[in-house]
């Protein structure tokens, strides 16, 4: 097992004594498990690629709710979402756990100087959102004056939309969900939030304190704006739609949307499906985002190797949840599918047994705080929901949980709730009405259907596993933690 770090750590140079270890905790907005490290040969990743080299990766990690709010304040208290209670983006983790010490907190009160660069609660530059008692200072990612858009054609057509009387503008004015413009990468947010993480790892290196530095990438999120040069990564005629572009045979209602949060944007249609050269342009200039966004990973990666920082920095790289490309007919996230729920997931430490592996382990964002905790050598709390990896670190393939837990709320009338537990054959999903009458089931075989093409919850030769599923969704997560 991964030795557990008390009061000190000896490294590979043995000049570093006694030294805390630093975290750079690297979010990704938006982020799918579609990367080289994953084995997705069309996808030029190379920074994440390098990173997960050295570390281990995890192939069937899983979020608690694939939106952003409700996933990240999972993360950052160490609680899932029945806990936190938040289930949508306009609910925020203080109000709900006025006494919770998040993730950054725990180590500011050790001792660590602890900052939020980019997006890592749930915020924008003017919306609450997020914690400052989580942090040593203000978060620089509020105030600062970003912008997406770039071409004339985005400009005008933002103008357009402005000057149009109040009852028919949209509630939010958007440009086209995609742009490739000839723009270098710092005027978009995610390359000045390089800039910055690269001038504040040079300021902490000559601090000399440990440091809990959270960088938070938001592209691959809409919309899909990025320099023309990544778009040429991608030519247009490679881009196809994927294969399983329709719903589930047999899927119930409350597992579909609408792709409302794609409708914001410009010129999508407000209802009725996406023509298929919107799509593929879609997924090329999403394809564009990730190289983009890995491009600037890599800058800031590079400055920690500089600055001779990485022998003494536990570094993770995750995405907050999963999302849809056009499979099952729908785009973004949102969903209870293992595209909505599975992410991407690397954890690099030192002293790791087991850089450079990969772990089918079934694990959960929520595993991050007390894996962190555990691997700087500070308290873990009991009260804790997830499950410390540290031990996956040394022994990537040993036994571990029964099964990951995800959950969604479908906003509106309906107000359907699923459920959702992923084991290591099955996804598994029940739908309730607010009084908790069934709204539908699902259940895909990732051994025979890994696309989830066939929901077989109706189908009576798996009416016992349906059960038994069942069982276990009740059950709950403290049912499948892994053996101490």
């Amino acid at each position: 097992m991964f030795a557990r770090i008390t009061t000190c750590l000896l490294f590979v140079s043995a000049s570093l004594l006694c030294a805390a270890p630093n975290v750079l905790f690297i979010a990704v907005d938006d982020l799918r498990p579609e990367l080289g490290c994953y084995g997705t040969s069309f996808i030029q990743s190379p920074n994440i690629d390098k990173l997960a080299a050295s570390s281990v990766l995890f192939d069937r990690a899983y979020c608690q709710v694939a939106v952003c709010n409700p996933s990240r304040n999972s993360v950052l208290s160490g609680f899932r979402s029945d806990t936190t209670t938040i289930l949508a983006n306009n609910t925020y983790l203080r109000p709900a756990l006025p006494d919770v010490v998040t993730l950054p907190q725990h180590f500011k009160n050790h001792g660590y100087t602890s900052l939020s660069l980019g997006k890592i609660f749930h915020h924008s530059q003017t919306e609450p959102g997020d914690d400052p008692q989580s942090w040593s200072e203000p978060s620089w990612y509020q105030g600062q004056p970003y912008r997406h858009w770039f071409t004339k054609e985005s400009e005008d057509f933002i103008k357009e939309m402005k000057q149009r009387p109040k009852k028919d503008q949209p509630r939010l004015i958007r440009a086209k969900p995609y742009e490739a413009a000839n723009e270098p990468d710092d005027v978009y947010p995610d390359g000045q939030t390089a800039l910055k993480a690269i001038e504040t790892l040079q300021r902490l290196k000559s601090e000399g304190k440990p440091f809990f530095l959270g960088v938070g990438f938001v592209k691959p999120h809409l919309p899909f704006t990025c320099p023309q040069k990544y778009w040429d990564l991608y030519p247009e005629d490679s881009i196809r739609m994927p294969e399983n572009s329709a719903p589930p045979e047999g899927v119930p209602s409350p597992a579909l949307h609408d792709l409302y949060e794609l409708r914001s944007y410009g010129g999508i249609p407000r209802t009725g499906d996406i023509d298929e050269a919107t799509a593929l342009k879609l997924i090329r200039a999403y394809r564009a985002c990730v190289s983009f966004m890995d491009a600037q990973l890599g800058r800031v990666i590079d400055e920690l190797d500089r600055l001779g920082l990485r022998e003494n920095t536990i570094i993770v790289l995750w995405g907050d949840h999963g999302y849809h490309l056009g499979e099952q007919g729908l785009f973004t996230k949102m969903t209870n599918f293992e595209l909505g729920t599975r992410v991407p997931l690397l954890v690099s430490a030192p002293g790791m047994k087991a850089p450079g592996q990969k772990s089918r382990a079934l694990v959960e964002l929520v595993d991050l705080y007390p894996t962190l905790a555990e691997l700087a050598g500070l308290p873990v709390a009991d009260s804790l929901e997830g499950s410390s990896l540290a031990p996956l670190l040394d022994t990537p393939d040993r036994p571990w949980k029964k099964a990951a837990f995800s959950v969604y709320l479908r906003r509106g009338p309906e107000g359907y709730k699923g459920r959702s537990i992923r084991t290591d054959r099955w996804r598994y999903t029940e739908w309730k009405t607010p009084k908790g009458k069934d709204a539908g089931t699902e259940l895909y075989d990732h051994d025979n259907d890994p696309k989830e093409t066939v929901n077989l919850a109706a189908d009576a030769k798996h009416a016992e596993t349906v059960q038994q599923l069942s069982a276990q969704l009740a059950a709950g997560w403290k049912e499948a933690v892994p053996a101490p």
